[in-house]
């Protein structure tokens, strides 16, 4: 069965605590249920994790290298200044999908533009939990067809 990590920055674990926020009420484990089911109905193994840490975040990108046959991303903070990141990324020859939970570029100004794009196949945004769910799918006909980056 093919793999993805989906790999998830600084602060995505408080999704869903601030019902006022951008990000909805859905919490982080219901979402990471969501793509949970979502990898299951599509064939696929997902390893869904979370960090706060940028180093971290690289190390599982390197590891994603030998055993991921496709990696999603929702850098959160690190999308839009980690070269690191942005490094490791592009070191990658499998897919990569960029997601975010709220529309990036109906954001603050320096949202509309992330490092994090320039090694993705493609993203996407704005569509709350739904969008990671989509993501999974598209990561599952990606790998399917033989897509890379």
């Amino acid at each position: 069965m093919p793999t993805a990590f989906f790999l998830n920055g600084p602060n995505a674990n408080m999704y869903g605590l601030d019902a006022k926020g951008v990000y909805g009420t859905e919490s982080f484990p219901a979402i990471r249920q969501r793509c949970l089911r979502a990898a299951a109905r599509a064939g696929l193994a997902l390893d869904f994790r979370q960090t706060n840490d940028e180093g971290e975040m690289v190390d599982w990108i390197q590891e994603a290298r030998q055993a991921a046959d496709g990696l999603l991303i929702n850098g959160a903070s690190l999308s839009y200044r980690s070269i690191a990141v942005l490094d490791a990324l592009l070191m990658l020859e499998c897919p990569v999908l960029e997601v975010h939970m709220s529309n990036i570029h109906r954001r603050e100004a320096f949202r509309d533009k992330t490092m994090l794009s320039l090694a993705a196949t493609g993203s996407i945004c704005g569509l709350g939990p739904l969008g990671y769910e989509l993501a999974v799918g598209a990561m599952a006909e990606m790998i399917a067809v033989g897509r890379t980056r």
